[in-house]
């Protein structure tokens, strides 16, 4: 489906692995499309009992590829088509992350059911310091999660989160060696397939809630994403991050 997304179909589990480990497995348009389809593929079938998201190399993503982001609006559709697919997904979602999880690479994470974290794992949300507002329902999901005060320092600040942070605030299930983080991750997932499948539906659906709640919240923020993607903020922001520059913002009286 796309060069830079391996699609693993085993033992009733689809893994989507981010396969771009030259780019820290930078998430571009095509590589959008091509989950996005693994996901309606594993959804339409009934031997496929959950999904596991994995990435290639020493980086779970470093988010989106910015170049491709801003090259054209395509890159956008599909990064906001990814995110609501995963919102309404209905079966069982395990993600197996090492290194950097940036931006869509930390915010996923939050509509998946377990997470597995290797101790080098690092999670970041850089939302503001690139001029714009959080995606995925972050803006609802990560204070729900991890905490206010956690939440705001990721968001506000864009401060990192390490694995052992992460795993005290709850969003992981556990941190596990990184020689076998994907072996245990798989394996979790493989367990997932063996639960009685209507049970395990109705149980994931009440834990996450009312979900026109979450889709009003991820629809707010695609319309506040696109109006700061345009801002003199996010252009400053873009163009000192590809200089290499600090940023230097105008204050408004």
């Amino acid at each position: 489906m796309s060069e830079h997304v391996e699609i693993i179909d085993r033992d009733g589990v689809l893994e989507i692995h981010f396969a771009r480990p030259d780019k820290k497995n930078a998430l571009t348009g095509a590589m959008y499309r091509a989950i996005t389809a693994a996901m309606a593929d594993a959804s339409a079938r009934a031997d496929i009992g959950a999904i596991l998201f994995a990435g290639h190399g020493d980086a779970f993503s470093a988010g989106n590829d910015l170049k491709d982001f801003l090259s054209g609006p395509e890159g956008g559709a599909a990064a906001f088509e990814f995110i609501n697919a995963l919102a309404v997904f209905d079966k069982p979602v395990v993600a197996a992350v090492q290194g950097l999880a940036v931006g869509v690479g930390t915010t996923l994470l939050f509509h998946c059911d377990l997470v597995y974290a290797a101790p080098d794992a690092c999670f970041i949300m850089p939302f503001v310091n690139l001029g714009l507002v959080p995606e995925a329902g972050s803006s609802l999901l990560a204070p729900a999660t991890l905490g206010h005060a956690k939440a705001a320092a990721m968001l506000l600040l864009g401060e990192p989160m390490d694995a052992e942070a992460a795993d005290r605030a709850g969003l992981l299930t556990a941190i596990v060696p990184a020689d076998i983080l994907i072996d245990h991750a798989r394996s979790k997932a493989l367990a997932l397939t063996t639960k009685p499948p209507q049970a395990l539906a109705h149980t994931r659906r009440l834990m996450k809630g009312d979900p026109a709640i979450l889709a009003s919240r991820i629809e707010q923020e695609a319309v506040l994403f696109r109006q700061t993607l345009a801002s003199a903020e996010a252009k400053e922001a873009f163009t000192a991050f590809f200089e290499k520059r600090p940023p230097v913002f105008q204050r408004q009286n």
